[in-house]
């Protein structure tokens, strides 16, 4: 057992000699024990101090008991567990005491508990809270964003006078900043008589965080004009409002003043130095920086992982990573996370592969980005691998992970799988019912999605605009024009989710898909607000599908207006010409397109076969199986004819005469590529699954129903915009796509 370094006193029975002032206003001296208690260097020998003050009665006074309990509740080596104990044997505990144990609650893991010791002080004991009660009560109810409990302890500051405290001003601006009021923030800010470096932080960090960038900087500059010294704390909330607003100039005006004026640097103020340069693009100024950094930390090395990956530089990214001194998760994540919202879902499935055979566990934050690059490359065997090990790992759901495993097993093809996860969870945000109903709306079931918003409600979980969305496209997807528009018109006024311009492009995508382009067009000539190029697309699509060439050409000229570089438009207006048969337009737009230098995004397909992806363009060549897979096709295209199939060659692009020329153009198309290879690699009980990245055309859709039905194979086409489920001749979409 830890003995105390310092011999253990004799304590005297009576307490009224510890006292430094008592009843009469006499002085004592401090007992020996007091200076024993500042001695102690751990937990142990604090309790034995406890046992002889018990011992000899001397614990039984309230001072006394505050001196020991102290160190107890917020020393360095403090256990809140004991400190509790402690407290609830002292009979009387003085206002100090009180204030001591909520003060260290509302730094603990439970904040909550100094809102039930603020109760007990005021209901139970002969004080009333004072200036240093409120603070960190008001601290609690920021840790928990309790507004209203936060609200009512402002209303006891008031009457209680205290509202001119300085202390408990900046607690309240901090607390209404955390709980989004940034207008009761900025009152109370306002309030203050004589403000301090404290005040003028809370109030710019509260602007930061409420994403109000620009006011933050107008205060800052304020803060100067009153002659108030900024700080490090100033200097990295200024920092990270420069940051958010892209705004290097200032930024680097920011650096140069902590410079000039002396302004400690520690690592934080460092590190949002850094933040800055890599968020506005600056790379040079920011390797500059972090080679000067006599000490990094974790933030610094991922921060610049993050720069070098975001724009791309994958290599200067990958060579941060190897130079970290001790590999940890959050540089992998940064690179996985970067290499997947770059769209380069491949190479972030490879750098996990490396993570874990370095023997970097992955968590929370590794699994949602790689179920993300699964999802975006259709790779339903690694998705199954992932959540395997995620389970191995014995990782808990929470909302993010179950909303990534959702959306992975609806894009990979699996929605009973996707299903079956979101009836195992327990807890379901707005995101997880959003990202279920997005899964409905894809395989064309409006109906399901629909129920399922339904029962989202009953769940009394709010719709957010991401949900109106993914249920509009369900309607648009499945016909539902009726219930689209009854849901479109009560968003604001029954939910208060104001439409956006995506709300507004599914409805006319609704509209328009139901050969309704005439109050398609008036709806979007009514539209509050401008019509966006994708709701122009919308429209274009629309008239395609029912042949409008007229609208058509209006339509393309409004998107071309705001996006002159579209080559997508282009190329469904001259599909469209190429659908009615208006071949010299088609000639005339491909002229228009070589002298612009504008090129058709390539078709490209793409197949997971063992945990592999193989992909494919149109005409490929350099698969090892090459000649296997055109041996396939061409046994495809033999049985199809046989069967009476003839090509729809107004899918084509281009003006070919030759009849087995634009044959043969369609045939090459990449899904049919990856069609004959699922054919020869897949096995027969297993479905074909196939991801491209354009919309599926025509032809090649009514191909898919032949082949599922002449080789009795089920095939799960996700094109751009949803799910096709090919079986028996068959397309779940029931051609209304």
């Amino acid at each position: 057992m830890e003995t105390l370094s310092t011999p253990v006193i004799s304590l005297p029975r009576h307490p009224n000699t510890t006292t430094l002032t008592v009843n009469n206003g006499h002085q004592h001296h401090p007992h020996p024990v007091f200076s024993l208690i500042k001695q102690c260097k751990n937990i142990k020998q604090l309790k034995q101090i406890h046992t002889q003050m018990l011992r000899t009665g001397l614990f039984f006074d309230p001072y006394s008991a505050s001196k020991l309990f102290t160190p107890c509740a917020l020393g360095t080596f403090s256990s809140l567990e004991y400190a509790r104990e402690m407290f609830d044997q002292i009979p009387q505990p003085n206002l100090y005491t009180w204030n001591t144990l909520i003060r260290a609650y509302s730094s603990s893991a439970e904040p909550i508990q100094s809102f039930m010791i603020f109760l007990q002080l005021v209901y139970n004991s002969p004080y009333f809270p004072n200036e240093f009660t409120f603070p960190f009560v008001i601290k609690a109810a920021a840790r928990l964003v309790q507004f209203r409990v936060g609200q009512a302890i402002h209303g006891m500051v008031i009457k209680s006078s205290f509202e001119d405290d300085l202390f408990i001003s900046n607690s309240l601006i901090h607390f209404y900043a955390i709980c989004g009021d940034l207008a009761m923030a900025y009152c109370v800010f306002v309030m203050i008589g004589k403000k301090d470096v404290v005040s003028w932080n809370s109030m710019i960090s509260g602007f930061v965080q409420g994403g109000f960038f620009e006011k933050a900087i107008e205060l800052y500059r304020e803060m100067e004009m009153e002659n108030v010294k900024p700080d490090e704390v100033t200097m990295v909330a200024v920092l990270s409002a420069c940051a958010k607003k892209r705004d290097l100039e200032f930024g680097r005006w920011v650096c140069s003043y902590i410079e000039k004026n002396g302004i400690k640097m520690d690592l934080t103020l460092s590190n949002a130095m850094l933040d800055m340069y890599v968020k506005c693009g600056s790379l040079e100024d920011a390797k500059s920086l972090f080679d000067k950094m006599e000490e990094k930390d974790i933030v610094s090395w991922t921060t610049m992982i993050d720069g070098y990956a975001k724009l791309g530089e994958f290599d200067a990214a990958m060579s941060v990573l190897a130079a970290v001194p001790i590999q940890q998760i959050a540089t992998w994540n940064a690179l996985i996370s970067a290499y997947e919202q770059n769209g380069k879902p491949n190479e972030a499935l490879s750098i996990f592969h490396e993570q874990l055979s370095k023997n970097v566990n992955p968590d929370e934050f590794t699994f949602v980005s790689v179920l993300s690059a699964c999802a975006q490359l259709g790779a339903m065997d690694i998705g199954v691998q992932i959540h395997a090990k995620m389970k191995k790992q014995g990782i808990k759901l929470n909302c993010y992970l179950t909303t990534s495993l959702i959306d992975m097993y609806t894009k990979c093809g699996n929605l009973d799988k996707a299903l079956e996860v979101f009836h195992t969870v327990k807890s379901r945000d707005v995101f997880v019912w959003s990202t279920m109903i997005a899964g409905f709306a894809m395989y064309g079931r409006g109906r399901d999605a629909l129920d399922l918003f339904s029962r989202m409600q009953e769940a009394k979980v709010k719709p957010n605009a991401v949900t109106f969305t993914n249920v509009l496209c369900a309607c648009s997807h499945s016909g539902l024009v009726d219930e689209g528009r009854m849901f479109f018109n009560q968003m604001e006024p029954v939910y208060g989710a104001v439409p956006g311009v995506k709300h507004y492009t599914c409805m006319v995508d609704m509209l328009g898909r139901a050969g309704l382009l005439n109050e398609a067009v008036e709806f979007i000539e009514k539209m509050p607000i401008v019509p966006g190029a994708s709701v122009w697309g919308a429209l274009l699509g629309a008239c395609k599908i029912h042949e409008n060439v007229e609208l058509a050409e209006y339509a393309c000229s409004h998107l071309l207006e705001l996006e002159p570089e579209n080559h997508g438009a282009l190329v469904l207006l001259s599909n469209i010409y190429a659908k009615t048969g208006k071949w010299d337009n088609v000639s005339e737009l491909r002229k228009h397109m070589r002298v612009s230098g504008l090129k058709k995004e390539p078709g490209c397909s793409s197949i997971e076969v063992n945990g592999e992806i193989h992909k494919f363009l149109a005409g490929e060549s350099s698969h090892p199986l090459c000649k296997e897979i055109y041996s396939k096709l061409d046994e495809i295209v033999a049985r199809l004819k046989s069967f009476g199939y003839v090509p729809n060659r107004s899918h084509l692009l281009q003006l070919v005469e030759e009849e087995d020329v634009q044959e043969q153009a369609l045939n090459l198309h990449s899904e049919r590529l990856a069609i004959a290879y699922g054919l020869i690699s897949v096995e027969p009980s297993q479905p074909i699954r196939i991801v491209k990245n354009l919309r599926v055309c025509g032809d090649c859709h009514s191909v898919a129903k032949l082949i599922s039905k002449l080789y009795n194979r089920e095939i799960l086409l996700r094109d751009r915009y949803r799910f096709h489920h090919f079986s028996g001749g068959n397309c779940s979409c029931m051609d209304y796509w």
